[in-house]
């Protein structure tokens, strides 16, 4: 499957998506984009991949024995989501055009106008010559570990991937292994995105003023250590991966008492590398 590299912008979340059956799709028109989750161990990455995923493989979201006993992801995961049509940025793009029929209209598949004659016929020829070449994107998202010892397999992973989602915990901001992911995602690709995650431990939900007034001063000192790098400008998104943490939102689901709510939002409680 073919893969592509983005330059800034953040895609749409998948739930703005319409469900898409991927068995309906050609696998030959799907631009595949490996996008590698990095960060501090227990920032959120694994909590983040589950959000955002509908397509998971067997290896995905921690699903070997020893990550689940020890609470920590142990090696690379893989799972996806796929948006379609492809954004309008890719779709207009020279690299990802293709030469169709020039006797059919790609938009609506009329034929061409017999009745016109020269430049008009041949302006209209030539515009429906070309369209996108695929008709979906497929966000492979590649989770990788966050604990010190697991570098090697970090490193690994960073090999096979277009672009970085840089995980912080926003109530702790750079740490060591943030930034030993920024060092590789400099060496090994030229796009990243940073994710304050866990932003519904910043203040409750009656400060949300407080809360602003924190993420702002978290962003600002992740800013100032990524301008000495080529991410001096990428986008940052504040999010609530799993609001309340992990352990939290299982209580929740299963009945008890407690705060939390969905897994769509919020940040992951202490202990374990989600």
């Amino acid at each position: 499957m073919p893969s592509a590299s983005t330059s800034g912008g953040a895609p749409a979340p998948p739930a703005a998506q319409a469900k898409i059956d991927p068995s309906k799709l050609d696998p030959t028109r799907i631009l595949n984009l490996n996008v590698g989750v990095l960060g501090h161990v227990d920032s959120g990455k694994t909590s983040l991949v589950k959000t955002l995923s509908t397509l998971l493989s067997t290896a995905s979201l921690d699903k070997s024995s020893q990550s689940r006993q020890r609470g920590i992801t142990l090696d690379l995961g893989f799972s996806a989501f796929l948006m379609a049509p492809v954004p309008e940025r890719i779709a207009s793009d020279e690299r990802y055009m293709e030469v169709v029929d020039a006797d059919e209209d790609v938009e609506d598949g009329k034929q061409y106008d017999e009745g016109k004659e020269g430049e008009e016929v041949d302006a209209e020829r030539a515009k429906v010559k070309r369209r996108c070449k695929y008709d979906a994107l497929q966000i492979t998202l590649v989770d990788c570990p966050g604990h010190a010892s697991l570098i090697r397999t970090i490193i690994g992973g960073a090999q096979i991937i277009d672009m970085v989602l840089l995980v912080i915990d926003a109530n702790k901001g750079i740490q060591t292994q943030t930034a030993e992911c920024i060092v590789i995602a400099e060496m090994t690709c030229r796009d990243m995105i940073v994710v304050l995650n866990k932003i519904d431990l910043l203040g409750n939900d009656d400060d949300a003023g407080i809360r602003d007034d924190k993420l702002r001063e978290v962003e600002g000192r992740v800013r100032s250590v990524l301008r000495k790098t080529k991410f001096r400008d990428c986008d940052m998104v504040g999010v609530s991966a799993c609001v309340g943490g992990e352990k939290v939102a299982a209580v929740t689901l299963d009945g008890g008492g407690g705060g939390g709510g969905s897994d769509k939002k919020g940040g992951d409680a202490a202990g374990g590398e989600k």
